[in-house]
């Protein structure tokens, strides 16, 4: 396993400096989206913990996948699984009990990455901070047959968990696309012009850095988790106001619960790290759902694991419940996407991509002296 998922410094800057030669004839180095931080031949592997836009050889892509085989070909049987569906609050409530808002990092890379986040002119704060960086450096939990490096890097922070076991069915919970929004009721923001809905909010590490950033505009923010303890944890921050922000419990593989707004009031949508925790034949009806809310022209922002992910192939024999989604030791669960998926996902709903990416990463723990491939999708759709 180890000769897979690590390799030496000299086979590292060999690899990664193959793009040396195409930013010099460039003059420069990518900048955002995906950060800039670029390994090239001259450069030590472990001077930072993160590097940017790695290229994979085919030696190192079938090795993933014969990983990924063999920690796959063993699934919990069917009549097991069910757990992890109805007792998934439970997993989370005690995980949040006991980490508090302490396990996650605030996501200081949002607005960089993510800039639709803020109504225009408005400057989005910690903009300085590395996306690679944040996901890299969270303390882990004991427990998991998974690494304690990467088993629950949902970097910092999001989670959202389904009960319901009952077979999907999309019909009649969305409302139609044509449908008007009901302007009968008030309802939290609704004077404001800008509405953002992050889904799967956590204890607030997308929340609080929004909060910090849309304080002197019109906008409102809405934050949903499964976890009841978490939004406890969201409502008691200090920097938590119901003027700017309306949290609540919500499961959103439930069909027919019910939102806190009409149909066509969003301008944004966040769901980072969140789909991949659902069971991938629940996720088309949850984006489809979800897109009601967006206005026309709204934008869903999208960043979740990605295929051969490091955290993927060091799973174990035995913790797989279908292909490439499988549950970790203290019952969360975790799917791991492609880029052709992810467009399938929101295609499907209706949404235009924007963007579609697929994140490959070198994570070094330079005190063991360890490089890791990291890969993560971002991904941007609009509501036509």
């Amino acid at each position: 396993m180890q000769k897979l998922l690590s390799f030496s410094v000299a086979k590292s800057a060999k690899i990664l400096g193959r793009l040396s030669s195409r930013l010099h004839s460039t003059r420069g180095r990518p900048s955002a989206p995906l950060g800039s931080r670029i390994l090239t031949k001259n450069d030590d592997i472990f001077k930072y913990n993160m590097w940017d836009h790695v290229q994979w050889t085919e030696e190192e892509e079938e090795n993933a996948r014969q990983k990924a085989k063999e920690n796959s070909s063993t699934q919990i049987p069917l009549k097991e699984q069910g757990k992890f569906d109805v007792e998934a609050c439970e997993y989370w409530d005690k995980f949040y009990k006991m980490h508090q808002e302490k396990f996650f990092k605030d996501r200081k890379w949002l607005f960089l990455e993510f800039p639709e986040l803020l109504p225009c002119g408005t400057k989005g704060q910690n903009t300085n901070g590395r996306l690679g960086d944040q996901q890299a450096s969270h303390p882990q939990p004991t427990g998991s047959t998974t690494d304690t490096k990467t088993r629950h890097q949902q970097p910092n922070g999001s989670t959202h968990h389904h009960r319901n076991t009952d077979p999907p069915n999309h019909q009649g919970a969305a409302p139609e696309k044509n449908e008007a929004p009901t302007q009968t009721h008030t309802f939290p923001g609704q004077q404001s012009s800008f509405r953002i809905l992050e889904v799967g909010c956590g204890v607030g590490n997308s929340v609080f850095p929004i909060l910090s950033s849309i304080k002197e505009s019109d906008a409102y923010l809405y934050c949903c988790d499964f976890s009841p303890c978490a939004i406890r944890l969201v409502k008691d921050h200090p920097d938590y106001s119901d003027s700017m922000c309306h949290a609540f419990v919500h499961d959103i593989c439930e069909e027919m619960a019910s939102f806190p707004f009409p149909p066509e009031s969003l301008d944004v949508i966040l769901a980072v790290f969140v789909l991949s925790s659902i069971h991938p034949e629940r996720t088309q009806g949850i984006v489809k759902r979800l897109s009601t809310y967006l206005k026309h022209g709204g934008i869903f922002l999208f960043r979740d694991y990605g295929r051969y992910d490091f955290s993927q192939l060091r799973f174990k024999k035995g913790r797989c419940l279908s292909e490439n989604f499988y549950t970790r030791g203290d019952g969360t669960c975790v799917y791991f996407f492609t880029k052709g998926e992810v467009h399938d996902l929101f295609s499907s709903a209706g949404l235009e991509e924007i963007q579609n990416l697929e994140d490959r990463r070198l994570q070094v723990n330079r005190g063991k002296k360890v490089a890791m491939h990291r890969v993560w999708m971002q991904s941007k759709y609009r509501k036509l």
